[in-house]
């Protein structure tokens, strides 16, 4: 098995804070997401987050004007420059201060930043400016009095509008390179949080916190000394052509003229450089009003955009309203509230027809259609800890749980949550997918075992228990007709039948919480296995044996279970950190796996203890055995996820999902920089005194007086870890969210039985020859995808048959599952097919006696996808098409009507020939 597993998607974390942008072509959106970026395309209906991270969590983009650079800034001041070509970070440079706001030159020459008091500007890399530097530093703007929050620059990028939080706003103009002067507006009333150029007369816009909206109109002084030389010139040009010169004139006294005149541009020269050093700008603002744009004073505008062609300006709420201005006039067209969080970002698309809107609350990000009100795109995660994942049976969905009640559904392939289940009204703590039934089971603390139609979208069962308790783990059998759930507070597990809808049987005998339990995935066989705090995994076979079970004692608490894939091993991690496997007929120990070092000694910023008691207290607590049963995924209280193969007893490969340090509990050893001689600084509590000599004493973690203003900082776990059915990827539920690692093919080589005499000039050789098995064989032992394409595609169709029938058993599996990666990416679909048929139709009964084979799994998602295109394409093209064939008959009867009424015509004509003839 290959292990070149690498980063593919982020799902179930669509914004978390900072600025959304629109790309240039305005079909998608750019979201920061903790320390990741993606971005999401609203025509093809996917999300793509970048291969690029950060150490701490991004709060401001920028988008260069031709798409081709991102600016990207995190929490620790640290400035980001992309490439969206390679999807790399080309140049990075960190800042003393945290950067509020950053914006491009239309003009895409210059770029700006809001650093604390002064504003940076620096000049963009490019072939344009022959400027391979990325961070030149151009001009800096200081002497303000307090911080920069916002700016905007105008369409001819000459000015740059600058908005405070001293209620201010300055106008700095750059044709003058060296001066640093400004021309400042008056107060605007509270804290400024926009500013906005107009496209076409240059007018300001500004927006500040208490909902007042000032409109500044822009004055284009005119240039007197200019305007007049080109006047005085043609003046002289006419006496001098009217004027007739006495041919008597000396030398001396046109030389004297020409003095003379030479004097007076003198003069004017300087008189024209006095009024520029007078005057340092050539515009000027002057105010037309304000409006209020909120009558509600409790209601604040937190975010606002300015579409500067169509004069469209959309502004946020923190009551979760929107509103939609037609400027100047300022006239609302329309308005909406979407949630009751507030709107921390609002972008427009260049079209001005798209509105995408971020709520940080909720991690809610809408795209809204304002002129048909319609969503184009409404996704939102869990509002807090995804705490529990599934795989489908062919891994084309992952069902989340989450500690907001919430069952979500994904798409592996467009990462798009497409249903939302808001049955549960406590935290669900498991789920599971039905082996052959399309539906999901999910247990909550709620005490009830909800199933999910996941065809028509319903919850069409609830299972509840005689009393009420808190359910803690659930499964469901290889046939779908039997759950179980195990309690946490009862220490029972209660049998149902799903076909009927109730209880079967209570299990009783542990002695602690049952922490997990799952069914053997042989579908000959009932055994479930369940462990439980009480230090023991019980093996029962309740449908023939009732409350029958083996205790097999274990060393530590147990945490969770998994079990082989076929059925007759089970895995227990202990809290020991200890991984133990055990035959489920025998009940005896096979292997025993230390993998507490493995977890990693990442310490929280407020530990007493040192990295290494800390990691005595650290655990697996999720357990997933590879599709092909060699290995198996854990996970647990680090920022690690191990791979094992459980023979040899080994470590594969480790995982480390984040470097988030936005996150606790990653840093391996806590910062000599927080450590003084009185301890670790963020344990230091910080008091301030009041009026009285009085002492205000802080909450632990409060940053204010106010004793709800909690500093949280959330802990790095892995909640759930699952191996796609198909082997191809596998997913971890962690606290940034659901992270998807792929199988990169392309990097690793990964050769299989190769011998000397199989290189790809042989394969082709035999290519040449027509002896396609030989070529086929020696292709996939090589075991490279663009070679095995080759020899595939060189293959006439009449000859697949003969070609698979004639290879052995062991390059079945193999073949699936090359054709169905085949299936995915190549346009040649009826050709693999074909290949697809032939496979199955001859090698069906091997295929049948494999339970759960990975490639015929993959191959099942892989025609389940291509059917699901190909459905939308013809449902929608049906009535098209007999639109089309219907208009091609009513012509062709069209046709054949007036064929036959030209011969008639042309009869009577002729007759009437005949008839003059005669006469």
């Amino acid at each position: 098995m290959k292990f070149s597993y690498t980063f593919n998607n982020l799902l179930g974390c669509v914004y978390r804070q900072g600025n959304l942008i629109f790309t240039n072509d305005g079909n998608s959106v750019i979201s920061p997401v903790g320390n990741r970026i993606t971005i999401f395309d609203l025509k093809k209906n996917t999300s793509t987050t970048l291969p690029v991270e950060s150490n701490y969590n991004f709060t401001t983009l920028a988008l260069s004007p031709n798409g081709c650079t991102l600016l990207a800034v995190n929490e620790n001041h640290a400035t980001f420059m992309i490439s969206l070509i390679s999807n790399t970070v080309i140049h990075k440079r960190s800042f003393r201060h945290l950067v509020k706001a950053i914006k491009f030159s239309p003009d895409g020459k210059l770029f700006a930043m809001c650093l604390n008091d002064e504003v940076l500007i620096f000049q963009a890399p490019g072939p344009y400016s022959g400027e391979y530097n990325g961070f030149h530093l151009k001009r800096r703007l200081g002497g303000l009095a307090d911080e920069t929050i916002c700016l905007d620059w105008s369409g001819d990028s000459k000015l740059l509008a600058v908005g405070t939080k001293e209620m201010l706003v300055h106008i700095y103009s750059m044709d003058n390179t060296k001066s640093n002067s400004r021309l400042t507006l008056g107060k605007q009333g509270s804290k400024v949080i926009s500013v906005f150029f107009d496209h076409k007369t240059d007018d300001l816009i500004t927006i500040t916190a208490g909902s007042k909206l000032h409109v500044w109109k822009c004055i284009r002084q005119k240039d007197d000394v200019k305007s007049e030389e080109p006047m005085k010139k043609k003046k002289k040009e006419d006496e001098v052509e009217a004027e007739d010169y006495d041919a008597t004139k000396t030398l001396e006294q046109t030389e004297e003229e020409i003095t003379n005149a030479l004097e007076k541009i003198d003069i004017i020269d300087e008189e024209e450089k006095s009024k520029k050093k007078k005057r340092k700008f050539d515009v000027s603002f002057q105010t037309t009003g304000h409006k209020i744009l909120l009558d509600n004073g409790k209601v604040k505008i937190c975010s606002a955009t300015y579409h500067k062609e169509n004069r469209i300006l959309v502004v946020g709420t923190s009551v979760g309203d929107f509103y939609i201005y037609e400027m100047p006039e300022c006239s609302l067209i329309h308005s909406l509230n979407i949630s009751k969080n507030k709107i921390k970002s609002v972008a427009m698309n260049c079209t001005g027809d798209w509105i995408a809107l971020g709520c940080t609350g909720i991690g809610q990000l809408l795209v809204w259609e304002w002129q048909s009100e319609t969503y184009v795109m409404k996704q939102q995660g869990h509002s807090s800890n995804m705490s529990c994942i599934s795989y489908s049976t062919d891994g084309q969905y992952i069902g989340t749980g989450g500690e907001d009640g919430k069952v979500k559904l994904w798409n592996t392939q467009t990462g798009y949550c497409f249903v939302t289940f808001s049955e549960h009204t406590s935290p669900v703590t498991s789920l599971q997918f039905c082996g052959n039934k399309k539906f999901l089971i999910s247990a909550s603390l709620d005490g009830t075992v909800r199933a999910f139609d996941i065809i028509r979208y319903r919850n069409f069962r609830t299972l509840t228990t005689p009393r009420p308790v808190q359910l803690s783990c659930v499964s469901v059998d290889s046939s779908g007709e039997f759950v179980a759930a195990g309690s946490q507070d009862s220490f029972e597990i209660y049998l149902w039948s799903m076909k009927l809808g109730r209880l079967l049987e209570i299990l009783s005998g542990h002695g602690g919480p049952v922490c997990s339990i799952e069914f053997s995935p042989n579908p000959n066989s009932a055994v479930m296995a369940s462990v439980s705090w009480d230090k023991t995994l019980r093996i029962w076979d309740a449908i023939e044996k009732g409350s029958a079970h083996e205790t097999i004692e274990l060393c530590s608490d147990g945490l969770a279970v998994a079990f082989h894939p076929a059925g007759q091993v089970v895995a227990v991690a202990t809290l020991n950190g200890q991984i133990s496997t055990f035959d489920v007929k025998s009940g005896s120990q096979l292997f025993t796996i230390d993998g507490r070092n493995d977890l990693g000694s990442g310490q929280l910023d407020t530990d007493l203890v040192s990295a290494k008691q800390s990691l005595k207290a650290k655990a697996f607590l999720t357990l997933c055995y590879s599709a092909d049963g060699e290995c198996i995924l854990a996970g647990g209280q680090s920022k690690n996820v191990c791979i094992y193969n459980i023979k040899q007893g080994i470590i594969l490969k480790k995982f480390s999902i984040t470097c988030n340090l936005s996150l606790d509990g990653v840093q391996e050893f806590i910062s000599w920089r927080n450590r003084t001689e009185f301890g670790n600084l963020k344990l230091v509590e910080e008091r301030e005194e009041l009026e009285g000599g009085k002492v205000a004493i802080r909450l632990p973690g409060v940053r204010k007086g106010d004793m709800a203003a909690r500093n949280f900082k959330p802990e790095i776990r892995v909640f759930s870890v699952q191996f796609s059915p198909t082997g191809q990827q596998w997913t971890a539920a962690t606290t940034e969210g659901l992270l998807i690692y792929s199988l990169n093919t392309g990097v690793v080589f990964d050769p299989w039985e190769l011998q000397m005499n199989i290189t790809p000039s042989s394969v082709r050789k035999a290519i040449t020859d027509n002896d396609s098995t030989n070529a086929l064989m020696m292709s996939m032992k090589l075991n490279e995808a663009g070679l095995i394409n080759e020899v595939l595609e060189s293959i006439p169709v009449k000859d697949i048959e003969l070609t698979v029938s004639t290879l052995s058993e062991k390059y079945i599996e193999r073949l699936l599952l090359i054709v169905s990666t085949a299936l995915d990416s190549s346009t040649h679909l009826e050709f693999y097919l074909h290949w697809a048929q032939s496979i199955l139709t001859t090698h069906g009964l091997t295929i049948k006696a494999q339970q759960n084979m990975p490639a015929l799994l993959a191959l099942q998602k892989s025609l389940s996808k291509k059917y699901e295109q190909f459905s939308k394409i013809c449902d929608f093209n049906k009535y098209t098409m007999q639109y089309i064939s219907r208009l091609g008959e009513v012509k062709a009867s069209g046709d054949a009507r007036m064929i036959e009424e030209d011969e008639a015509s042309v009869d009577d004509i002729n007759e009437e020939m005949d008839y003059s003839e005669e006469e």
